[in-house]
């Protein structure tokens, strides 16, 4: 009965008032990524800065902020409220510069995305000129801002980073599949299409996302260069450090033999055979003085090779979920107890072995063979009348 009368139902849908289409929420031309950490000094200037360019309408800034203890996203959403053109994402438990530019582009549906830092070091004046080559050159992907191109300039950087900044751009230059004076850059614009065609293939490590993304396109973008100057930074610190570098490297091996091997195994393996070299250091001069009995240096060794891996693998292995403080102590006790038992067989094997003589290329836990001639423990000597016996194929027995 309720299904009859359900299906003899009609629904009239009356077309309701058209509504106009603010400004603010129309197509937009480009949309201007910034990731930012700790950048709250920089952000309402940067922001007021594109407005005296850009003006207000057509484009949109998205502050894609990775949980900044200084309020960084906080003042962002403030002015949001009375400025359409400008969104925050805030993330929560991820970090990364890289991954943070591909979340907030893939939050967009304008046709041209920008991509710069947020601490006035770029040249925001060269965003106009870039949409107006994008207009007048429909075949363009790609458009960099250099800082290596003919009229460009590193600005007041010491010759120290110049220095280390060649070395990186030359090795880009060893996995990029197109030409760019400044592969390092991190400020540029590029066409959606473009992007889309490689966003599945980027690696997402480390800061340089102009360079993961020419690497990743196929075919080659077609780019363009516009020089700039580099300005020094107004206000916070500098995010460039050890960590930065070790992000870079990690990049480069992804592209080159990420689809053979995983960095992070490569890594492993790496921090792996460091353990290796570790526990040769403790034991070596532990036996060599005398300092302990073979089974004791062993367990120490054993010991400070488990602690050197873990943090090893803490700061270079899994940086991205790096444990710090009390949670670092948790981990390492908890890394005790999981590797406990193999630890003990080690010990306990390498004791064997090192009693019994073996060789070392036969156990490469006893080090019997690893210590001076004189220092190595005496075999014990038979009495004669068993040293003949041992050297009988056969024993006869004859009443």
């Amino acid at each position: 009965m309720i299904e009859a009368q359900y299906h003899s139902m009609q629904i009239e849908v009356q077309p309701g008032p058209r509504v106009a289409v603010p400004l603010s929420v129309a197509p937009r031309e480009v949309s201007i990524i910034v990731p930012t950490f700790n950048e709250l000094g920089n952000i309402e200037e940067l922001i007021h800065r594109l407005e005296q360019l850009l003006g207000t309408e057509g484009w949109e800034i998205v502050i894609v902020d990775d949980d900044s203890p200084d309020g960084t996203a906080d003042r962002a959403r403030q002015l949001a409220q009375d400025k359409p053109w400008v969104r925050v994402i805030h993330r929560i438990g991820r970090r990364g510069l890289s991954r943070a530019v591909v979340e907030g582009v893939m939050s967009t549906s304008s046709p041209l995305v920008a991509v710069m830092d947020a601490d006035l070091q770029h040249d925001e004046t060269l965003l106009p000129r870039m949409l107006e080559t994008f207009r007048a050159s429909p075949e363009l992907d790609l458009i960099v801002g250099s800082r290596y191109a003919e009229g460009g300039s590193t600005g007041e950087w010491v010759k120290d980073r110049q220095r280390i900044s060649g070395f990186a751009t030359y090795l880009a230059k060893l996995v990029l599949r197109t030409e760019l004076t400044d592969p390092m850059s991190g400020f540029f614009m590029v066409r959606r299409s473009a992007w889309n065609a490689a966003v599945k293939r980027l690696s997402g490590e480390g800061y340089k996302i102009l360079l993961d993304l020419c690497a990743s396109s196929e075919p080659r973008l077609t780019t363009r260069e516009l020089a700039y100057t580099f300005r020094p930074r107004r206000v916070g610190e500098s995010k460039l450090d050890s960590k930065v570098a070790l992000e870079y490297l990690l990049l480069l091996l992804d592209k080159k033999v990420g689809a053979y091997v995983s960095p992070r195994f490569l890594f492993f393996a790496l921090v792996g055979g460091s353990g290796v070299l570790v526990h040769f250091a403790v034991l070596t001069p532990l036996l060599l003085v005398g300092a302990a009995r073979f089974e004791v240096a062993q367990a120490i060794a054993t010991i400070i090779a488990m602690t050197s891996n873990f943090t090893l693998n803490n700061v270079l292995t899994y940086r991205d979920r790096r444990l710090r403080g009390l949670k670092w102590l948790k981990g390492l006790l908890s890394f005790y107890l999981v590797c406990g038992l193999g630890a003990l067989a080690n010990v306990g094997t390498a004791a064997v072995l090192h009693g019994e003589s073996y060789k070392w290329w036969l156990s490469p836990c006893s080090w019997r063979s690893y210590l001076p001639r004189q220092t190595r423990p005496r075999p014990r000597r038979l009495p004669p009348t068993r040293r003949r016996l041992g050297r009988c194929s056969t024993v006869s027995s004859r009443p």
